[in-house]
């Protein structure tokens, strides 16, 4: 599969709260288990719409994109005071190891998944530290999202995650998304 990125042209449409339809904040939120003194990073952050909802509840939230444009577009929105821009693809995050408690992907994984980027997050998650995927699934009916031949079907990502060490604590598919939730789990 080929590497894209959502339109920066388009980044507005990114604010639209029927996104809530795929993934909720308090699913978000539930899945993810945030709270204060943690460290977590928004995979492909874009305009900062799922991290406005977890960044009131942890002291450092890292908004990753590799669009400036995008950074820019959070900025003009207003970024919240726990949340800091990290302009970098998920293969190369300038972080230290095992410096993230949880990270969190909310319909990107299709944009960066890769052996690179995987093991990339097993080096700056902490042992236990938890990731957690919401993405289109690839046996989706296609009433949003990419094309079908952009997505990766849930046992292909389960697949991918338990193959960069990641241990898989949930896999759910639904009718157009799927739910991966994993714990870095080193040496295992």
């Amino acid at each position: 599969m080929g590497f894209h990125t959502y339109d920066p042209d388009r980044a507005a449409a990114l604010e639209d709260e029927s996104r809530y339809r795929w993934c909720s904040r308090e699913e978000l939120l539930a899945l993810l288990e945030p709270r204060d003194g943690l460290t977590v990073a928004d995979l492909g952050s874009g305009t900062g719409f799922y991290a406005d909802d977890v960044a009131p509840v942890v002291d450092t939230l890292y908004a990753v994109d590799v669009q400036a444009e995008m950074h820019e577009f959070y900025r003009e929105k207003g970024l919240p005071a726990t949340v800091e821009p990290i302009h970098a693809p998920v293969d190369d995050l300038p972080l230290a190891d095992d410096s993230l408690d949880a990270a969190f992907s909310v319909d990107t994984y299709h944009e960066f998944a890769s052996e690179e980027s995987l093991t990339e997050l097993g080096r700056v998650l902490r042992p236990g530290g938890r990731l957690v995927t919401v993405d289109w699934s690839a046996t989706g009916e296609r009433a949003a999202g990419p094309p079908l031949s952009e997505r990766y079907a849930l046992g292909e990502a389960v697949t991918a995650l338990r193959e960069a060490g990641l241990v898989v604590t949930q896999a759910t598919e639904r009718p157009e998304t799927y739910v991966c939730v994993a714990r870095n789990s080193p040496g295992e």
